[in-house]
């Protein structure tokens, strides 16, 4: 295989794995040399802009991590989006071309086919079937969050006050640190005394 160099390589075109799509839907295929800044910065104007209710973020290969990646920044900056994850295989079709074909006769060409795992994400504003495989529900947003923690204080205030009150805040703690030295040296202090005349010789 030394002497071949890869041409092309094309994936074997599937359907998206998600029934009901609306005709419109926008497919985000993310490759391992994409820059995620601007498959973001399209996205985004897909949602926010042009009022995208749902959005397809697909990537295979090596591109399947750049692909979460994506669908998590997209999550946090939108929040409250459905998803669904489908894992599969594709087929991606290499073609090698070989650099040294013997003289006179034909050029070579390979034609390989890879199979390699896929990612589909579906992102919805609007709620998706909770029973199909993959599907994830929108994560809480950090406000409610909050307000579910002060509500649950009542029951693990001890426990959460048992906690803060031995930490005192950080100058404290450098005092007593500071205090432990002086202490733990005032035992030698006698000591020192001892080895001064030897400074001076």
């Amino acid at each position: 295989m030394e002497n071949f160099r890869k041409v092309r390589t094309s994936e074997e075109e599937s359907p998206l794995p998600f029934p009901d799509l609306p005709p419109d839907v926008v497919e985000m295929k993310v490759k391992e040399g994409s820059k995620i800044r601007n498959l973001m910065n399209f996205a985004m104007a897909q949602m926010e802009l042009k009022g995208s209710r749902q959005i397809i973020f697909s990537g295979c290969g090596r591109a399947v991590t750049k692909t979460i990646t994506c669908v998590e920044i997209m999550k946090r900056k939108l929040g409250g989006l459905h998803q669904v994850t489908k894992v599969r295989y594709k087929t991606l079709l290499e073609v090698w071309e070989n650099q040294d074909p013997l003289p006179g006769g034909p050029a070579q060409n390979l034609t390989v086919h890879k199979n390699v795992p896929s990612i589909c994400i579906l992102l919805s504003r609007d709620p998706l079937d909770p029973n199909q495989t993959g599907y994830q529900p929108p994560e809480p947003r950090h406000g409610l969050g909050l307000q579910l923690g002060n509500a649950g204080e009542d029951t693990s205030s001890s426990s959460t006050k048992g906690l803060k009150r031995p930490l005192p805040p950080p100058g404290e703690e450098l005092l007593t640190k500071k205090l432990q030295v002086q202490v733990s040296d005032s035992p030698r202090g006698s000591g020192t005394t001892d080895c001064q005349p030897d400074g001076h010789h």
